[in-house]
């Protein structure tokens, strides 16, 4: 369950807008993911008379987990890459389905590319034959590569890229691919499409559990063990709180400008090493150690974007700093003061 008081400052910042999705009809492909239930169950507390349909892989898992959400919503079996459109008009799309897997990534790279690739083509196909006016797509910072170091927040005219020829790019190059989809749709055919390049997040629903460092961080010290930093504990993070990202996604999908795409995250740079240590402090953890191993990701760099251009278009900010990302998503998870 999200923290009512996060829910309530989401549906306070978008008090505004809610009014215009009364008689919308909205699909939404990764609608059961981390950042989907954020925006579902955000759109569940607004007083807006919307239909909304939800692909997804398993209905009934879903519904067991959900079970008040999913009562509210049409759910439609099928994958992103093979599904049969629903029938009618709709106003709005959201395509939020990728599986953000470092697993993935590492072990079956032509998966997480086709993925990404096919699920965008078949969802932009279905934007064109359902009317629907007005499309977010959820890409990530991933697109931009390795960060070099002497850009400590990249901005969405820097145009690096991640490496073609390492197969660890599968994600950030699949997504470039996705916004290229995108771009080619948005002339060729006329979609009205706003992009949205997500970076690093924090809160409730989150899992503790898989290649999430802050996510990891936090349920070890809320188990009273040491954090382990694996690498060297250098590379540079920031991370936005789940509940500014919910208000900033439903913000650019009712007010973006169609053909802009927007960084959405935090410009509140750490390192990694430095947020097990902040992590633990503010948890009571006993303490960290940095391991010093090889970093077998993608980036062992920095990854912190510019947001200066959301904050400009249209006046976004981030309302939830670190430390009280950190309390909120370890409460959320049982802890206790």
């Amino acid at each position: 369950m999200i923290l009512d008081h996060d829910l309530a400052a989401v549906n306070a910042a978008l008090a505004p807008l809610w009014p215009r999705l009364d008689g919308a009809r909205i699909f939404m492909t990764g609608g059961t993911g981390f950042i989907g239930c954020w925006m579902l169950e955000a759109l569940a507390r607004a007083d807006v008379d919307a239909e909304v349909v939800v692909l997804t892989r398993d209905p009934a898992a879903f519904a067991g987990r959900a079970p008040q959400l999913a009562a509210r919503l049409t759910l439609l079996p099928g994958d992103v890459m093979h599904f049969e459109p629903p029938k009618g008009a709709f106003t709005h799309i959201v395509h939020a389905a990728t599986d953000a897997s470092a697993a993935l990534n590492a072990h079956d790279p032509l998966r997480m590319f086709d993925t990404i690739v096919t699920g965008t083509r078949r969802t932009l196909d279905f934007a064109r034959t359902s009317g629907a006016g007005r499309v977010l797509y959820l890409s990530s910072g991933a697109v931009y590569g390795a960060q070099p170091p002497e850009i400590t927040h990249v901005a969405e005219s820097w145009h690096g890229g991640p490496d073609p020829c390492d197969p660890r790019s599968a994600y950030g190059e699949g997504k470039r691919a996705a916004e290229m989809l995108c771009a080619i749709y948005a002339r060729q055919f006329g979609v009205q499409l706003v992009n949205a390049r997500i970076f690093a997040l924090l809160g409730p629903l989150l899992s503790l559990d898989i290649h999430f460092a802050a996510g990891n961080f936090i349920r070890d010290a809320m188990a009273g063990a040491t954090i382990r930093v694996e690498g060297s504990g250098q590379a540079v993070r920031s991370y936005l709180y789940a509940a500014d990202l919910t208000a900033w996604l439903w913000t650019l999908l009712l007010r973006g400008k169609p053909g802009e795409t927007y960084n959405l995250g935090s410009e509140e740079a750490v390192s990694i090493a430095d947020l097990a240590r902040r992590t633990a402090a503010i948890l009571g953890g006993p303490g960290v150690e940095i391991l010093g191993r090889p970093d077998p990701g993608w980036n062992p760099g920095r990854y912190v974007p510019s947001i200066a251009k959301v904050r400009r278009d249209l006046g976004l900010a981030p309302t939830v700093d670190l430390d009280e990302a950190i309390r909120r998503t370890a409460l959320h998870n049982g802890w206790t003061p």
